[in-house]
C-alpha cells in the first residue's frame, strides 16, 4: 500500500486510509468478503458510509462503476457567480476520463509530434496533486495513430484504474501500462497489436479496464479472444475470452452479481455475453446486433437480474439473466437513426439510466427521451434542456435524489427524472467544449464537443477537454 506517503489530508487519519484500501476491495471480492468475520466485515462498512473514506473515484464511472457518487455536503444550486475551479492545468488532448485515490488525480491524454514520420504520437499518463494541481509524475510512449485510426485521432479514450497502489492505463492503440501509483514506475506493460494480435478498431481502443481478484480484465485482444485477464502484479495472460472475427468492442466490460453468481458482462458487435471471471467460460450470450459496431454505453443491471442495453443505430434490449442462460424479454428500435424514426432509446455514447418502472436517456440527436421499462415505449420527450445534434450526449452521476449531468456542450446540470418528465434545477458552465468531432459540423453548424466522464471525488468535479484538466467544488458551503 501506500497509504503511508500519500498526500496530507487534514480530515483523514492513516487508519481511515488503511481501511479505504479495504473499502475497495470489497466489491470486487464477492466470494472472498463471505470469509471475512462479521465484526470486521461491519467496522469497514461502517467507516466507509461516516466519513470521507468512499469519496474517492479510482475508475470509469465511479467506484462501483454504476454512475454512483454517495458523497453528502453536496450543494443544492450552483454559485451565482458560476463554478470557478480550484486549479487548472494544462494538459494534451483525450476523450479519457481522470480518476481521483489517495490525494492523486490521474489522467492520460495525447500530443502530436507532426515533425516525425514512424513514431508520430506521444500518449502519457499524468499523476497530479489533487489538492493543488501539481504534476507529481508523469510517463510517457510513442505510439503510431495515423495507421490506425481514419478519424478521432485526438488520445487516449479508455480512463485509467486505480487498484490499491497500481494505475492500469489502455491508450488507443492499445498499449497497456501497469504503473506504480506513488513513483510513476512501470511494472508491466504490452503492446496489444504484439502480444495478443489485436486490431484497433477505427475509433481505437476505448474500454476502460476492470479488476476482479488478482487480474485485470481488458478488451484488447485479437481473433482468438477479445477480452484478455492479465495478472495484476506481472501482466501475465491468466484466461483469454470471447474469439471473434470482428472489431474490438468500445463498451467496457462490467462484473454483476446474478442469481449470486459474479458474471463479467460485455456488450460487443454481435451479442451480450457474460462470463465467469475467474477462467473466462462463457456463461450465456443474447443476440444484440451493433450496426458499425455503434455498442458504446455499458449495460445497466436492475432488479431481478435483467439488463438493458441501448444502441445508436439499433435501439434498446431488455435482458432477463440467469446461471447459465439469459432470455430477451424486448427488443425495441426505430427504422432509422433521425428523431421521427425512433420511438425508442437509440443511445450513443449515453449510459441510460433507470429509476421504478421507467429509463431515461439521450436519443440519437441528443433529445432526452423516458421510456417504459415493460416495453421500452416511450413515454415522454423533451428537446429543450438540450440543443439537438447528431451524437448528442451526456454523462450523468446519482447523487443522493437527483443527477449531475455534464452534457458534450461543457455544461453541468442538476436534474431529477421521472415518468412526467424531466426537472432542471440548475445549469453552469463547467469547462469549454475544444474536441472536433472528426468529421467535420454535424450539429448547430460548430463541431466542438466535450465527450469526457468527470470524475466526483471528495466535494469536487474533475473534469478535462482537450486542452487543460481543472477541478471545481459542488461543497454546499
Amino acid at each position: 500500500m501506500f497509504s503511508e506517503k500519500r498526500s496530507h489530508r487534514t480530515h483523514t487519519t492513516a487508519f481511515t486510509l488503511e481501511l479505504r484500501d479495504a473499502c475497495y476491495m470489497l466489491p470486487r471480492n464477492l466470494k472472498e468478503t463471505a470469509m471475512l468475520p462479521r465484526s470486521i466485515i461491519c467496522l469497514v462498512c461502517t467507516v466507509c458510509a461516516n466519513s470521507a473514506i468512499a469519496s474517492d473515484w479510482t475508475q470509469w464511472s465511479g467506484n462501483d462503476r454504476q454512475g454512483n457518487w454517495n458523497e453528502s455536503g453536496i450543494l443544492d444550486r450552483f454559485p451565482e457567480g458560476g463554478l470557478k475551479p480550484t486549479w487548472a492545468v494544462k494538459i494534451g488532448s483525450g476523450y479519457s476520463g481522470p480518476v481521483v485515490a489517495n490525494g492523486r488525480v490521474f489522467v492520460t491524454d495525447y500530443r502530436p509530434q507532426p515533425e516525425t514520420q514512424t513514431l508520430e504520437a506521444l500518449e502519457r499518463l499524468l499523476c497530479l496533486d489533487e489538492e493543488s494541481g501539481d504534476i507529481i509524475w508523469q510517463h510517457e510512449w510513442q505510439t503510431h495513430y495515423r495507421r490506425q485510426m481514419h478519424s478521432y485521432a485526438t488520445g487516449p479514450r479508455a480512463t485509467p484504474l486505480v487498484d490499491n497502489d497500481l494505475v492500469y492505463t489502455l491508450g488507443a492503440t492499445g498499449r497497456i501500462h501497469c504503473t506504480d501509483a506513488l513513483t510513476g514506475k512501470v511494472i508491466w506493460e504490452h503492446d496489444a497489436l504484439e502480444a495478443f494480435d489485436a486490431q484497433v478498431p477505427i475509433f481505437a481502443m476505448s474500454a476502460s479496464p476492470i479488476a476482479w481478484k488478482d487480474t485485470v480484465i481488458f478488451a484488447c485482444g485479437g481473433a482468438d479472444g477479445l477480452i484478455r485477464a492479465l495478472d495484476k502484479a506481472t501482466g501475465k495472460e491468466k484466461w483469454k475470452s470471447l474469439p471473434a472475427s470482428y472489431d474490438l468492442p468500445y463498451s467496457a466490460p462490467e462484473i454483476f452479481e446474478i442469481s449470486g453468481t459474479p458474471q463479467l458482462v460485455q456488450w460487443h458487435k454481435e451479442k451480450l455475453s457474460a462470463m465467469n471471471p475467474d477462467d473466462g467460460t462463457i456463461l450465456w450470450e443474447v443476440p444484440f446486433s451493433a450496426k458499425s459496431n455503434m455498442a458504446l454505453g455499458r449495460p445497466v443491471w436492475l432488479p431481478g437480474d435483467r439488463l438493458l442495453v441501448s444502441g445508436f443505430y439499433d435501439g434498446s434490449m431488455l435482458v432477463k439473466a440467469g446461471t447459465n442462460s439469459a432470455e430477451m424479454l424486448w427488443k425495441n428500435g426505430g427504422s432509422g437513426e433521425r428523431p421521427k424514426q425512433t420511438k425508442c432509446l437509440h443511445a450513443v455514447i449515453t449510459t441510460p439510466i433507470v429509476k421504478g418502472d421507467h429509463f431515461y436517456g439521450t436519443c440519437s440527436y441528443g433529445e432526452l427521451r423516458g421510456l417504459q421499462l415493460s416495453d421500452g415505449e416511450r413515454v415522454w420527450e423533451n428537446t429543450e434542456l438540450t440543443r439537438q445534434g447528431r451524437w448528442g450526449s451526456m454523462f450523468w452521476v446519482k447523487n443522493m435524489d437527483r443527477y449531475f449531468v455534464n452534457n458534450d456542450l461543457g455544461e453541468l446540470m442538476i436534474m431529477r427524472f421521472s415518468p412526467d418528465g424531466p426537472e432542471l434545477i440548475d445549469r453552469a458552465k463547467l469547462i469549454e467544449p475544444d474536441t472536433q468531432c472528426g468529421y467535420g459540423p454535424r450539429r448547430f453548424g460548430d463541431a466542438l464537443v466535450n465527450w469526457v466522464m468527470p470524475a466526483y471525488a471528495n466535494k469536487h468535479v474533475v473534469i478535462r477537454n482537450d486542452h487543460e484538466i481543472r477541478r471545481v467544488s459542488l461543497a454546499a458551503n
